[in-house]
Parts: C-alpha cells; structure tokens; sequence
C-alpha cells in the first residue's frame, strides 16, 4: 500500500484543565524533514517530538504547530514582572518631577515598556501534563494524518497501475511489429544493394554477412526485454507495505532508458510514435511519483 506523502492530520488531549491540540502537514520533500512549532514550556522536547514523527513517516516535509490552551484553569500565559513595574513607576515620577509636569501617572505610560510583560513560568506538574498531552495529540494527529496519505496513496496507485499497463501494452506493439520488419528489412537491402554493385564484384556471402550485422544493430529484443521486467518490478512495488518512493523514480529512469534505447534502435516511424506516447505516460507516472512516500 503507497501513501502520499502530502496530508494533513489534527489531534486533541486534555488533562487536568490543559488542552493542547497538535496539527501535522505533510508536502513534497525528498528526505524526511521535521519543522516542529512548539509552545516555550517545552521547547526543550524537541528532539523528542521529532522521534515520534519518525516512528510514522520516513520522507517529506513535516509541519507541526502545537497550542496549549488553559483557559479552563483560569490562567493566561502572560504574566507581569513587578520589579520592573516598580522602577518603571519610580522613574517616570522622578522624570515628572525633575520636568515640574502636573499631569498624573498613569498606566498607559507604563504599559509603553514591553519588558514588563513575561511568560507565567509552568510548574513541574503542569510542565508533565503539557507534555504527555502533546505526545498524545501528536500521536492521534499522525494516525489521522496517514489515513487521509494512504487514501490518497491508494488513488495514485490506481492511476500509476493504469498507466503502466498502458505501457506494456505499447511494448507488445512495438515487438510486434518489430519482429516483422527483420525478414522485411533484409529483402529490401538485398535488393537495392543488388541494384549498386556489378554483378562481377558481387559476394553473396558478404551481402548476408553485412544485413546480418545491420538487422542485429536492429534488433531491440534484449531493450523488450529488460522494460517489461522493469515494468513487472514497478507494479510489485505498489504492492508493497514499505515506503516505495525512492525506488519508483529510480525504476522511471530506467523504463526511461530503455524506450529512449528502443526509438534509436528500432529505425522505424509507427515504433517511433508507440516510444513517444510511452514516454508521455512516463512523464505522467513521474510527476506521480514525486508525491509517493
């Protein structure tokens, strides 16, 4: 079973009055690539958190944004540093003072210095909740993530499955008719050799020798060959249960390979036409792959 690799999951735990919630979104991405957005309590979990991820997904890149939600203990996050408070209010007197100005302290003026404001510092207890909360809503947020990649996963599979039937089926076309033009090929170099040379300097046996050599330049039984066994190694793999991605896009450059092979080799504009509408499919199949897991 192939998944995609984009994807979007959301998770919710609460405990004890503090409720975080976790959402996951998966893109494109040619490695595994983690960008977790964490609350300051635990920005320290990190790593952590990016061991969790890994135990669900091997490639793409990784979203994570985490809020934590206390409202229902009747807390903020916000809280103020009263020392600051303090010499902020001393000075600006001592300004209003020294500047012999009436007007009264108020607390606008204050509120004009940021610094007086700072994170509430969690306690150890709440520090644990925060955590094992965020595990969980990770963890629920990445099941519910895959779900919706690998039926997504499952539609591409369709459609690459479809697509490389289609292939093979332009291959039995192409060896067939490749298989006709040898004996066809051979009359018609045999006859218009014939017509170049004198009769005096003519050796049959040269003349065999040399449309011997030329049809087996000719010959793309061996390049058949090898792209129908690339094309029954690509359909074994969608069938798979592990991540196939990487060896999907290395099987397009060789089904690549062999029909670029073919359309030199064989010479021959109907074959020619069947190569290019092969490749077209590939171009499809490999825009496909690029969002395979």
């Amino acid at each position: 079973m192939i998944r995609s690799m984009t994807g979007f999951g959301r998770g919710e735990a609460t405990q004890d009055n503090i409720r975080v919630t976790v959402e996951v979104k998966t893109l494109n991405s040619r490695y595994l690539d983690i960008s977790p957005r964490l609350p300051g309590s635990i920005q320290n979990k990190e790593l952590d958190l990016k061991e969790i991820v890994q135990q669900h997904l091997s490639r793409g890149k990784v979203l994570i944004n985490a809020y934590v939600d206390k409202s229902a203990m009747g807390l903020i996050d916000t809280t103020y540093n009263a020392e600051k408070l303090k010499k902020y209010a001393r000075m600006l007197k001592e300004m209003r003072t020294i500047a012999t100005i009436d007007e009264p302290l108020k607390l606008s003026h204050l509120l004009e210095f940021d610094d007086i404001f700072e994170s509430r510092k969690e306690d150890e207890k709440n520090l644990k909740v925060i955590w094992d909360c965020t595990k969980e809503a990770t963890q629920e947020g990445l099941t519910l993530l895959n779900n919706m990649r690998q039926k997504e996963g499952q539609e591409l599979g369709d459609d690459l499955k479809k697509q490389i039937h289609d292939i093979s089926a332009l291959l039995e076309k192409i060896t067939e008719q490749s298989s006709q033009r040898a004996p066809e090929t051979r009359k018609k170099l045999t006859e218009r050799i014939q017509k170049m040379v004198s009769s005096d300097s003519f050796d049959p046996d040269r003349l065999e020798m040399e449309i011997a050599i030329l049809v087996d330049k000719m010959d793309i039984n061996e390049e058949a060959v090898r792209l129908q066994s690339h094309l029954k190694f690509f359909l074994e793999a969608l069938e798979g249960e592990q991540p196939v991605g990487r060896r999907l896009n290395f099987l397009c450059q060789e089904i690549n390979r062999e029909l670029n092979t073919i359309g030199s080799k064989a010479n021959d504009s109907d074959i020619a036409h069947h190569v290019v509408i092969g490749k077209e499919k590939l171009e499809q199949i490999r825009e496909q792959v690029q969002n395979i897991e």
